[in-house]
């Protein structure tokens, strides 16, 4: 039981059910904040017990048509609803929503409803509440992903990458500078060598002294 507690995140895609049903699932699941079923086979969700923690339920690819009245009643913090892929035919079975204040998310993808008519449209006035349909808004603006404090990931992505660019910046200015550093050594040694050579070479223009030995081998040659 304590475990169970603790749980926050409980996902059970393509485990079967029996008959349809949730199962599994209990009031002892406090903490819950995601729950996902997807493609279990569920033909019904009367089951689910109460979840006041539960943001998001994921029940996509399952044969659901109606009975949305429990979620309502149950998941009364129910921030996101996934139901694509199920046997939605009309508005109707959609207006048990309508008492989901905090509903900000819902997905309806491969569901008959959305072969209706001004079928955003319609949901957007049965469900005002609503920020996001099928992943966009009512002016078809994709939604973002966002972390728990409510920051945009791609935001914080973009802070990251600024501070690393700044980084790479600052690398590539130190090693310009010890590169200058270096040539400037390098012209010191380079001028330290031009003057050696001055100092050991003659003079221009003084005459380089006799030696005498030099006089000796003269007269040899004599």
């Amino acid at each position: 039981r304590k475990n169970t507690l603790k749980v926050q995140e409980l996902v059970l895609d393509n485990c079967r059910s029996d008959e349809g049903k949730i199962e599994g699932i209990t009031e002892e699941f406090s903490n819950l904040e995601l729950l996902s079923l997807t493609n279990v086979g569920l033909t019904s969700v009367a089951d689910i017990p109460k979840l006041d923690k539960l943001k998001k339920l994921e029940l996509s690819d399952n044969r659901i048509s109606g009975g949305l009245e429990v979620l309502a009643e149950r998941l009364v913090n129910l921030t996101h609803l996934n139901l694509s892929g199920n046997k939605f035919k009309d508005l109707s079975t959609l207006e048990p929503l309508k008492k989901l204040p905090q509903l900000k998310s819902l997905d309806l993808f491969n569901c008959e409803v959305t072969n209706l008519g001004a079928y955003r449209d319609s949901i957007f006035t049965l469900l005002p509440q609503l920020t996001y349909l099928d992943g966009y808004d009512v002016d078809n603006c994709e939604a973002s992903d966002f972390d728990d404090d409510g920051d945009s990931i791609d935001e914080l992505d973009g802070e990251g990458g600024e501070s690393d660019d700044l980084e790479e910046e600052d690398e590539e200015e130190e090693d310009s500078g010890d590169e200058d550093g270096d040539s400037e050594g390098d012209d010191d040694d380079e001028d330290d060598e031009e003057e050696d050579d001055e100092d050991s070479s003659p003079t221009k223009g003084e005459k380089r002294k006799r030696d005498p030995d030099d006089d000796e081998d003269d007269e040899d040659d004599d």
